[in-house]
């Protein structure tokens, strides 16, 4: 066995991890405990990289490039040069007809900060189009935007190691506890360290992170301006303002004034459904903290405010002189692992390289130079949203999608769909050819993916990280950059730069795109002409800027309290609230939330291939208040309908606690794979976007929820022996046969072996569709399945059992005892116990199934029925960890375990 670090490719956290590989498999991960992004810690999607690389998980992998003759033709295999070829073609023929904004790039977070350069380089110094845009601009546009406002540069001020010297930890906008663990696993360490430090979570949903918070703010959806200005507000009223930080470092604060004194708490609270006392209170121990250090993430940024949002919390710090200190100021936590490094290279339609604005003339022509090309061009390119609009218009031709799945991911999905149906060319770059997206590739290229890169990210607190292949790239596959650079020199020869594109994309390996790009840094915010490959490699991650002659990267910024604006000051923004994009009405009467879950991230490419990672939650499920479920004769575990003015989607609908009335909650991962025949969550969010950032509005829409009821429950499960079958390519079988269902949850359970679950609705007389399930799970030969069937009360019912194993099941009409079959094949025990009761309506056979619940622990394999039953026996967290050990490695599952202890009923 060999070992290699390298990086996490999942949160902006970065964490360093260290693949363990034997040949051309990899085979182990585990923290790096010299990275200090998480000093060995990882969380449990990080703790199972190894199984998404598994050999099972090629059947989803893009190996060889593929292209179809005719949109309505299937993909066939072909070779690099036929299909960078055709491309080419294609693409000069576009730009020669239509001009060069006519194509379009699309990019991700997830690329290499050597991928996203090449790719900024082939659109706008050869190309001449600014039409490059990033699924960045859906997670972090507004965040940058307000730093650029307020601040005058896109620079976290902060970093990780402020967690350990704040004193009051402010969280607005972010579900830390799951959406980026090992930080979280800071802030208890910090707060275990400090008891004295205060911790505030605002949040609409009562979340892991709010169970931990000595204050809950649990405003209404969209209202965060109103509550910052108020809290701004009692700071002036009660003579909390730093007025020396002010009146010395600051500008515009008499504008805000004038803004903010008309916030009072009791019209904020109003406004937002707080108490005003708590607003208050909030105010209180943000200005009083010796250091108040903010942490946040999509809650501000996704909305069509977002950029107002994240510059009235900044005006807080500014206020208050918590910025530049130790322990203090404002953190945006970034949502994937390289979205930073993306911005460093200008991998946004509005940014060139090194932190420079497309709008200004001279960057554009620094660039230009830097470059050697005539020209950058000055009109903006197409930002997200708006470029997929282009294309649904037909204004762009031909989009280029690299690393990322907009048929998933992207609002309205409608139009993204439409989008790529009427595109004349579609290429997908991915490593996945599973994903959405890909349906819709006339030309799919495959690329390498986490494992088989080698390259840089830079990470929340602005740390540069090494990435490193452990493994060769499965078949043809090829790097990002490598891909772009061939396909420019190919196309400048057929646009008549033949030597352009030559001297342009001459690189000879990562390293040498790093050094340029290094090199355009020099004298801006981020230089980093103090790094290099070699650096990094002796003294490992370092953070920016990190100028040449420096000793080390800086830990924080604005120490001296000079900001890169024009007067050296930094900026109060006078933010005034303004309702979502989307307000509830008679016809949406309530407010959709979306979120993340702890185990699964962005649209499951990779998280989705680990069966093990659905069992926390298993399901797409709609979070909803009790009182909203009986005003509409709903109960817990019944299918709805959600409608909003974008689309429709059907579920199950979960009974929660954690939002309040007139509020639901979905988790934004889950799209058309696993909700076979919809478009997926985002068929019901709005378009609408920040008019500064253009970031659009994910995080919030207005729906009804009624009840479904076409149709009979279907409950179909097979147990996969990954020996002789692949989970995926029975996924993929079963995917085929239900395009024609409004409801089917597609998912995998299980642990070692993998069972594939469907749940659906079908009508017992459509014995067709029946057929296709019972053959794609294995259920088709009556010879070798025990069968049941009452057409009387539409109950079909099939289960099929190999040498004493349950190997597949097929409920329809009556689904009581899909949860302890399900369990029975995830363990592999012996069926003779309970072969009679296969096929009963039974919850729980009277000879005891393995019904557990949830998985709490998925590094120990610990359910939620364990967990609660030790703490209604009296036993103590430490003892349940002593004896279990969960909670125990990564940690992901210590706010849960905490709150499930915290609502045991008390022992006598």
């Amino acid at each position: 066995m060999s070992e290699t670090q390298s990086t996490c490719c999942y949160c902006g956290v970065g964490c360093g991890v260290i693949i363990e590989h034997e040949g051309d498999r990899i085979i182990g991960v585990r923290g790096d405990p010299e990275h200090p992004a998480n000093f060995g810690r990882l969380c449990t999607k990080g703790s199972t990289l190894h199984l998404s690389a598994a050999p099972e998980t090629l059947a989803v992998r893009a190996r060889h490039p593929q292209m179809r003759p005719h949109r309505d033709a299937p993909r066939s295999r072909c070779d690099w040069d036929t299909a960078l070829d055709h491309v080419a073609d294609r693409f000069a023929a576009i730009i020669a007809e239509h001009g060069p904004d006519a194509v379009a790039f699309y990019g991700a977070g997830q690329l290499l900060t050597e991928d996203y350069y090449v790719f900024n380089k082939l659109a706008k110094g050869l190309i001449g189009t600014n039409n490059l845009d990033t699924n960045s601009r859906l997670c972090m546009s507004s965040a940058v935007a307000g730093y650029k406002m307020s601040l005058g540069a896109d620079a976290p001020p902060c970093s990780y190691a402020d967690i350990d010297h704040a004193d009051c930890l402010f969280i607005t906008g972010s579900n830390t506890a799951f959406a980026h663990p090992i930080a979280f696993r800071r802030i208890e360490d910090a707060r275990e360290a400090n008891p004295a430090m205060k911790l505030i979570v605002v949040d609409p949903r009562r979340t892991d992170t709010a169970e931990a918070a000595d204050l809950f703010l649990p405003l209404l959806p969209g209202t965060d301006i109103a509550l910052y200005n108020a809290m701004l507000h009692v700071m002036l009223w009660e003579g909390w303002i730093d007025t020396a930080y002010v009146d010395a470092h600051t500008e515009g604060f008499d504008a805000l004034k004038k803004v903010v004194r008309e916030y009072t708490p009791a019209m904020a609270a109003e406004i937002c459904g707080l108490r005003k006392q708590d607003i208050e209170t909030a105010a209180e121990w943000f200005a009083t903290a010796k250091a108040t250090l903010s942490l946040y993430c999509q809650g501000l940024n996704q909305y069509a405010s977002g950029t107002h949002k994240n510059s009235a919390l900044i005006n807080l710090h500014l206020a208050s002189g918590h910025i530049g200190r130790p322990g203090a100021g404002p953190f945006s936590l970034t949502g994937q692992p390289n979205a930073m490094g993306g911005r460093e290279v200008g991998g946004l339609a509005n940014l060139l390289s090194a932190h420079r604005d497309l709008s200004n003339p001279e960057h554009r022509a620094e660039v230009a130079r830097f470059w050697g090309v005539d020209d950058v061009p000055a009109e903006p390119g197409k930002s997200a949203v708006e470029l997929f609009q282009a294309v649904q218009d037909g204004h762009i031709k031909a989009v280029w999608i690299a690393c990322t799945n907009p048929a998933q991911s992207m609002p309205h999905q409608a139009l993204i769909h439409e989008a790529l149906q009427r595109a004349e060319l579609v290429v997908v770059q991915d490593a996945f050819a599973h994903t959405e997206t890909c349906a819709y590739a006339d030309v799919l290229l495959p690329a390498t993916t986490w494992g088989e890169k080698d390259g840089t990210v830079t990470n929340s607190e602005r740390r540069i990280s090494r990435v490193r292949a452990a493994v060769p790239a499965p078949g043809e596959a090829r790097h990002d950059w490598a891909i772009a650079a061939d396909f420019a020199r190919r196309l400048g020869a057929r646009l008549g730069q033949a030597e352009l594109a030559e001297r342009l994309f001459a690189y000879d390996g990562p390293e040498a795109i790093w050094n340029e790009h290094r090199d355009s840094t020099a004298g801006r915010d981020l230089d980093i002409t103090g790094l290099s490959y070699a650096l990094l490699e002796r003294d490992g991650p370092q953070q920016w800027p990190f100028p040449a002659g420096a000793a080390m990267g800086k830990i924080r910024l604005y120490e001296d309290s000079v900001y890169p604006t024009d007067s050296g000051r930094a900026r109060f923004v006078a933010t005034e609230y303004t309702a979502t994009a989307e307000t509830p009405s008679a016809r949406y009467p309530l407010h959709l939330i979306t979120g993340r879950l702890r185990d699964q991230w962005h649209g499951m490419s990779r998280t989705g291939l680990v069966a093990r990672l659905y069992n926390h939650e298993a399901e797409p499920l709609l979070h909803m208040h009790a009182d909203d479920l009986a005003r509409r004769g709903l109960a817990d575990g019944d299918i709805v309908r959600v409608k909003s003015r974008q689309g429709a989607v059907v579920l199950k609908v979960l009974a929660a606690d954690t939002v309040r009335a007139g509020q639901c909650f979905l988790p934004m991962h889950w799209g058309g794979n696993a909700m076979a025949g919809t478009l997926g969550i985002n068929a019901l969010t709005p378009d609408a976007i920040d008019p500064y950032s253009k970031q659009p509005e994910l995080k919030h829409a207005a729906v009804q929820v009624e009840t479904f009821t076409r149709g009979h429950p279907v409950v179909a499960m097979r147990r996969i022996d990954t020996a002789q079958e692949n989970p995926f390519e029975v996924m993929a079988q079963v995917r085929e046969q239900l395009a024609p269902l409004p409801y089917a949850s597609l998912t995998l359970t299980g642990r070692e072996t993998p069972v594939v679950m469907l749940q659906s609705r079908v009508d017992i007389d459509e014995p067709a569709l029946i057929a296709a399930v019972d053959a794609a799970f294995g259920l088709d030969d009556a010879n070798r399945t025990l069968s049941y069937a009452d057409r009387r009360r539409d109950i079909a019912k099939r289960a099929r059992i190999d040498d004493d194993v349950l190997m597949a099941v097929r409920l329809v009409g009556e689904t009581r005892a899909a949860e302890w079959l399900a369990q029975l094949m995830i363990v592999g025990a012996s069926a003779a116990p309970m072969r009679r009761w296969l096929l009963a309506p039974v919850t729980q056979p009277p000879e005891g199934g393995p019904t557990r619940g949830k998985v709490i622990c998925n590094c120990f394999d610990i359910a939620e029925d364990a967990i609660q039953a030790a703490f209604a026996s009296g036993e103590s967290l430490e003892q349940l960890q002593a004896r279990t050990r969960c909670g125990t490695n990564c940690g992901s599952c210590l706010p849960e375990l905490k709150r499930l202890k915290a609502h045991a009923p008390a022992t006598a």
